[in-house]
């Protein structure tokens, strides 16, 4: 009797230190998930590129899709999954750009999960419909300036989720931003020593729409603005007329595109190839072009311009 009131006054005594020990383990397990960097999961290097901007040191950014790979074809493999579960922020381009992904995406918001397309909010008036469809065409970095605003919802994304943080991620989103509208006039510059009649761009795939808008180009492409459908035999035939016709001095390639169909065209109508480009996917991080990361946005926007200047002067 006595071992048993005494196990009991143990139990009573045990009680309400054990639950102090929780309230101040969940305290601690708290602040430590507060003063980590935010986890942020990005799909296309552009949009991760832009996160790191804008989050600095505050976040820590996976992207999905490296150098080289279609955002148009691409599906969310198991690590993938993995990934988007333990991120607290989301960030895709929008537009239908992750095709294959938009359920995904869905899910997880209805999850709770904090989803964002960075392309949210951009004027509807500065979005470029293709087709009897009028299909909005969702490779809006080419055009830089209308880029840089996608830094603002970078920023109220990262704000909502790390609201002590807001100050510094707008502040960091406005330099970003400022940056941004500096590599614009850099293009102008470039790109207005390029004869107006040679401003002719053929592309493996109708990505540039938005650079020959902003830019004073007319961009000719042998597939769509989605890499989905396939050319054929006549619409190759077509474009090398094209080519003919107009004296157009190269084509370009594309790093995400396969390279086969436009280089029998180029052998066909007799013009150089003006090199590679970046179209859907940067370049390898590491690799430089003229003092610039190729596995950044700036580098991958000067090499793509510097590569265009020279091929078509």
């Amino acid at each position: 009797m006595n071992s048993r009131k005494r196990f009991g006054g143990l139990l009573r005594w045990l009680r309400p230190h054990v639950a102090l020990l929780i309230v101040v383990g969940t305290g601690l397990c708290g602040l430590r998930a507060h003063g980590a960097p935010l986890a942020v999961c990005a799909t296309v290097g552009m949009v991760a590129d832009l996160a790191r901007g804008v989050g600095g040191q505050e976040v820590v950014v996976e992207g999905l899709m490296g150098p080289g790979v279609d955002p148009h074809l691409y599906k969310a493999t198991s690590s993938d999954l993995i990934r988007l579960q333990r991120a607290e922020v989301i960030l895709y381009g929008g537009l239908h750009l992750e095709g294959k992904m938009q359920e995904t995406f869905q899910r997880l918001s209805r999850s709770g999960r904090r989803v964002r397309a960075v392309t949210d909010g951009l004027p509807p008036e500065r979005l470029i419909r293709v087709g009897q469809d009028g299909i909005v065409d969702p490779h809006v970095w080419f055009d830089v300036e209308l880029w840089s605003r996608c830094t603002e919802v970078v920023a109220e994304e990262f704000a909502a989720a790390r609201p002590d943080s807001a100050v510094g991620f707008r502040q960091r989103a406005a330099t970003v931003k400022q940056e941004l509208k500096d590599l614009h006039q850099w293009v102008l510059t470039r790109v207005a020593t390029v004869p107006k009649p040679r401003r002719i761009l053929v592309t493996s795939h109708d990505a540039f729409g938005y650079f020959g808008k902003a830019y004073g180009f007319q961009v000719v492409a042998l597939q769509g603005i989605s890499t989905v459908t396939e050319a054929g035999l006549a619409d190759m035939t077509q474009l090398t007329d094209f080519i003919r016709s107009k004296g157009v001095p190269a084509v370009f390639v594309e790093s995400s595109v396969s390279h086969a169909s436009l280089e029998r065209i180029r052998q066909d109508a007799g013009v150089k190839l003006g090199g590679e480009l970046f179209s859907d996917a940067m370049g390898t991080p590491g690799q430089r072009h003229g003092g610039y990361d190729l596995g950044t946005y700036q580098g991958m926007i000067r090499q793509n311009v510097d590569r265009i200047v020279e091929g078509l002067k």
